[in-house]
């Protein structure tokens, strides 16, 4: 599929409202943390989405657009949400990623980004050089695979409770 950012804007725009609609009123039962588990719990996942809206992808964008001298981004913290969502619910935590993710999104189509921009580059910390088309690419993925993430963590809460149609239920390998 070709890169555009209105098509991006699709997915964008549905992920507050999808985590909203599969998270929102749950008891804490479902979104706990699964025992004996390193993996990243909903409410994790929803700091995690909300920290990247604050410190990633729109001033990364920024960064890549000016093409100024220093075109090399700020490492990004991928843990930093377990510090900055300490005392906040999981409903909070959704209202904000919600209004911060309407906020990026007018952003990135104030910035009226031309295909030739999409080209240019900028210096992730870790990967190297890398233009826009593919952090804007990214930025998409990266929501559907939090998705992902959060939807296998919800089907594990009842694995041992399905019995023998556990092998034909996929999301529970």
């Amino acid at each position: 599929m070709k890169f555009e950012i209105e098509k991006a804007i699709e997915i964008l725009s549905q992920t507050p409202k999808t985590l909203k609609s599969l998270l929102g009123n749950l008891s804490e039962d479902w979104v706990e943390s699964v025992e004996n588990s390193d993996e990243w719990n909903p409410f994790d996942v929803i700091g995690h989405y909300i920290h990247g809206e604050k410190t990633d992808w729109i001033l990364r964008a920024k960064i890549i657009l000016a093409q100024a001298e220093n075109i090399k981004f700020e490492p990004f913290d991928r843990f930093a949400q377990f510090e900055d969502s300490k005392g906040k619910s999981l409903d909070e935590l959704l209202d904000e990623f919600e209004y911060l993710r309407k906020e990026n999104i007018k952003t990135l189509r104030n910035l009226n980004i031309t295909s030739k921009q999409l080209e240019l580059k900028g210096v992730h910390p870790e990967l190297g050089e890398v233009n826009l088309e593919q952090l804007l690419s990214t930025w998409v993925v990266h929501d559907l695979t939090h998705i992902r993430q959060i939807t296998v963590h919800l089907a594990k809460r009842y694995s041992k409770n399905v019995g023998v149609w556990k092998k034909y239920l996929s999301i529970l390998d």
